[in-house]
């Protein structure tokens, strides 16, 4: 069996691990920390599948380097069942298996990672040159993460303890489609008493990024590129972060301050059809960032502590986080809105406190018992000329317990309940304009109205988990839960980046959904296989209705709820007959159906199509030398939701190779990857520039240099 590079993590919240006896029937606790290992694969991954009932994939940060992209999800989205929605070549947004949003949980170190989850056109604002590894969990995971794991959690990990006094890694990079260049930087060390420290910083320059077409259809309207380049896509990143940090033999404790920053520009013809009267020349420079563009910064505070007693585990998670996006726009009349006075179109300022406790105990030698309890407070305000979502505040807390009751070495069952309640306050706005009404009367329009809403819910999780020979299966039975969000309540604007106007519905209910995951794992020899299926019931999925009302010249999108079918797998085979080759086939197929509302008997919008993945590696005996050929086969999408519109299927070839140099005191590492080796013209059917007819980006090579010391 080959070797990889991949990550044992101790449990869903760690805090320690359990090691079995010779005898099935006892067990004892020891106290680890496990950090990336090479392994053999098979058992890393055998061990990773044992920690939960649920489908879990862990990658490791040398994945991250060897599938560069220009965002984490970009990077991470060749991951059955894991799929970044990308607006532009650096901004996108993580989905799994199809549910996105506000409906999946992306946490840093545990903790939730709080920005505006409901905006399409911006990306998460974490420094994936800053992680450790990552471990995304399929399926409802509200059970320890609260609502809005209705869908899955993705958790990224940098909470790796230096074991030198001095050690780090910096990296350069580049990519040739946005001929965007960069570097980072990450230093740690550790003293001889317990205390610990790290650094890290990463900044990144892009250029406007290419498709392989010479013009694009908006409403009609031809829009040539200049050499292909869709104009105003530049931007730039700065990540910054330290950690201060204790561990001894029963405490660990870790402070950590990040903060990043980012400012891209907007595809201008994408913001609406008023560029063509723009005095900007948006062709002048392909590195320059003018309106419409946007700027985002978070910064993140957090403290995570773990204390070992004789007989508990415990936890203790405390995070503020500050998330400021601005878009700025060139000021223009809408409808009965005049010339605004200033650029800014929107600011939306979040401030989130968050506190999670936990404990773990060994009960009666069989059951490993964990609890917790944690809350959340978020204080949102906007500003600017421009109108999408209104104020508000949301109060949320939750607890849960969770039990692993191990019947043999190789069967463990799982059950939890969990309690959440959550109220939300929205304020109230009005424009800043008149406009007029049938009776012949002007005023100010309301927006949205204040109203304070209350929810609460009760889910649940019952699992199996059972090991024999070459077979590994895994199943779990369990209710989630969503609250709606301020924008799905309170909306009432135009989004130009998906071309429509959005109207919130304040009646919508929690949504609430019944999955089933299984998970069918066989491996013997030189063959390894695993099939992921689930079924997945909603009661009422919260979705936008079009409708064939036209409001401000855009077409009516109203909040609903229906009654939604989803089931789908994933699948994979390994097969490495010589050492020195590695041949991986990947498949994933989501079948939705809407089963009550207005589109009864449609799937849902945006729906991704079944798509097949190949890639066959060669590598050296020592594995300091790999190459790699990859084939991405995507089915087209005729289920669609009108008005939406069919997209055709397609495929594309990528190629990757790297080379690790072994010198006296440090490792370096050169690693090449080509996306869309043939350039190719195709469409993303998730993508939102789809509704304009742009393509995906074209042919690309990344280039990572790694020196690790």
């Amino acid at each position: 069996m080959t070797k990889s590079y991949l990550v044992a993590t101790l449990s869903l919240m760690p805090l320690c691990m359990y090691a079995q006896k010779s005898s099935p029937d006892t067990l004892t606790q020891k106290r680890a920390s496990l950090k990336t290992v090479v392994v053999d694969g098979s058992r890393s991954q055998r061990n990773t599948q044992m920690k939960t009932s649920q489908s879990v994939v862990s990658v490791g940060s040398d994945y991250i380097e060897s599938h560069l992209g220009g965002s984490l999800m970009q990077s991470l989205e060749q991951i059955p069942g894991v799929k970044a929605m990308s607006v532009g070549s650096a901004e996108s947004k993580p989905t799994i298996r199809g549910l996105g949003f506000n409906r999946m949980v992306v946490a840093e170190n545990g903790i939730k990672h709080e920005g505006q989850q409901w905006g399409e056109d911006h990306g998460l604002e974490i420094n994936q040159f800053d992680v450790d590894r990552v471990e995304v969990m399929k399926g409802p995971s509200a059970l320890l993460y609260g609502s809005d794991a209705i869908g899955g959690v993705i958790n990224v990990f940098s909470d790796n303890i230096p074991n030198k006094s001095l050690e780090g890694k910096a990296q350069l990079f580049g990519r040739s489609n946005n001929a965007s260049i960069g570097a980072s930087l990450r230093l740690g060390g550790r003293g001889s008493k317990g205390w610990f420290w790290k650094a890290a910083a990463a900044y990144t320059d892009y250029a406007d990024y290419r498709v392989p077409t010479d013009s694009i259809q908006y409403h009609s309207y031809y829009i040539k590129l200049h050499k292909g380049r869709l104009r105003n896509t530049a931007g730039r990143d700065l990540s910054m972060s330290g950690t201060v940090g204790y561990k001894s033999e029963r405490l660990t404790n870790q402070l950590r301050v990040s903060n990043t920053t980012a400012k891209s520009g907007f595809f201008a013809n994408a913001h609406g059809l008023e560029v063509r009267l723009s005095t900007i020349d948006y062709d002048a420079s392909e590195r320059d960032i003018d309106l419409p563009y946007h700027w985002v910064n978070h910064l993140k505070v957090s403290n995570h502590t773990l204390l070992h007693l004789d007989d508990w585990h415990l936890s203790a998670d405390l995070s503020y986080q500050r998330n400021v996006r601005e878009e700025q726009s060139e000021p223009v009349s809408h409808g009965y809105m005049p010339k605004p006075s200033s650029t800014l179109e929107r600011r939306f300022t979040k401030d989130t406190y968050t506190l999670g406790l936990g404990a773990k105990r060994l009960v009666a030698d069989r059951h490993n018992l964990s609890v917790g309890a944690s809350t959340e407070y978020q204080h949102n305000r906007r500003d600017g000329w421009g109108f999408i979502i209104p104020d508000f505040n949301n109060l949320t807390a939750g607890a849960y317990a969770y039990d692993r009751f191990y019947v043999q070495p190789n069967l463990i069952l799982t059950a939890g309940l969990r309690y959440d309640w959550t109220r939300t306050q929205i304020y109230g706005y009005r424009d800043w304009y008149k406009s007029p009404t049938e009776s012949g009367d002007s005023l100010y329009k309301e927006r949205a109205a204040d109203r304070t809403l209350r929810f609460g819910s009760l889910t649940w999780a019952v699992g199996v988990n059972y090991n024999e020979g070459a077979w590994m299966l895994k199943a779990n039975v369990g209710k989630g839960f969503r609250t709606p969000i301020a924008k799905e309540l309170g909306t009432d604007g135009v989004n130009y980046h998906i071309f429509r106007y959005e109207k919130g519905n304040a009646d919508l209910k929690p949504e609430e959904s019944y999955q089933i995951d299984a998970s069918i794992g066989w491996s013997k020899g030189t063959v390894a296989l695993t099939i992921d299926p689930y079924l997945n019931y909603f009661s009422n999925y919260i979705y936008m209705n079009p409708t064939s009302t036209y409001y401000e010249g855009l077409q009516l999108y109203t909040y609903e709820q229906a009654r939604v079918m989803r089931w789908g797998l994933e699948a994979q085979v390994k097969w490495t007959p010589v050492k020195w080759m590695e041949t991986t086939i990947d498949g994933e197929y989501l079948y939705a159906r809407q089963l009550s509302g207005d589109k009864k008997g449609y799937t849902l919008p945006f729906s991704q199509p079944w798509s097949i993945s190949a890639t066959a590696k060669v590598k050296s005996e020592d594995s300091r030398t790999y190459a790699a050929l990859n084939f991405r086969y995507t089915g087209a999408q005729n289920e669609v939701v009108p008005p939406e519109e069919p997209t055709p299927a397609w495929w594309v070839l990528g190629a990757s190779a790297g080379h690790c140099f072994h010198l006296r005191d440090c490792a370096l590492t050169l690693s090449l990857q080509a996306q869309n080796l043939l350039n190719r013209r195709y469409y993303d059917h998730t993508s939102y520039y789809r509704l304009i007819s742009v393509p995906e980006p074209g042919r690309n090579v990344a280039v990572v240099m790694a020196a690790t010391f």
